[in-house]
């Protein structure tokens, strides 16, 4: 298993060194949302353009430790040239990722975006990673072992969902 979590390693790390659609959009017509972790001083901005129902870009910026600016260059990534839907539903799989050791024990989960109240079946983490196609995310859940880094890792995603709900509302930006 140590060779898996090396490679998860590097693969966080390569995040943080190499950030991918790090920078800003022009607001509007993109939408800009900002996060901050008050316990560990991690922020992030998110810039979004939807465009019909496609996050047609995305860009981050803001400052952290390499869990919150990795999780936050791998989630541009992985969102960006998708609907809104899958984007939502990306958030709603890297969230019961990041809950998994909370499930395990008994703990209150995290599995939703907050937009459709339900909980994902965590029966079987592998499945969950396989079938929502998380790829290189995967590499974050290891954080779930060390509890006060999970809001680290989940940050940017929890922008972005401030960011996709403010859009659909209308909502203007930040």
């Amino acid at each position: 298993m140590s060779g898996l979590e090396d490679l998860y390693r590097e693969i966080i790390l390569d995040h943080y060194r190499s950030p991918r659609n790090r920078g800003e959009l022009e607001v509007p017509p993109a939408h800009r949302v900002e996060g901050f972790n008050p316990l560990c001083g991690d922020e992030v901005v998110v810039y979004l353009h939807v465009d019909g129902d496609t996050v047609s870009d995305v860009k981050i910026a803001g400052q952290g430790c390499s869990i919150s600016q990795s999780s936050a260059s791998m989630m541009s990534a992985a969102v960006k040239g998708r609907s809104v839907s899958e984007a939502r539903g990306l958030i709603r799989s890297f969230k019961a990722m990041m809950s998994i050791h909370e499930q395990s024990i008994g703990g209150p989960g995290t599995g939703s975006d907050g937009h459709d109240g339900e909980s994902p079946d965590l029966s079987d983490p592998s499945q969950l990673l396989e079938g929502d196609g998380l790829g290189e995310l995967a590499a974050l859940q290891g954080v779930v072992k060390f509890p006060v880094r999970i809001k680290c890792a989940t940050l940017s995603w929890n922008t972005l969902a401030q960011a996709l709900d403010e859009v659909e509302a209308g909502t203007p930006s930040q």
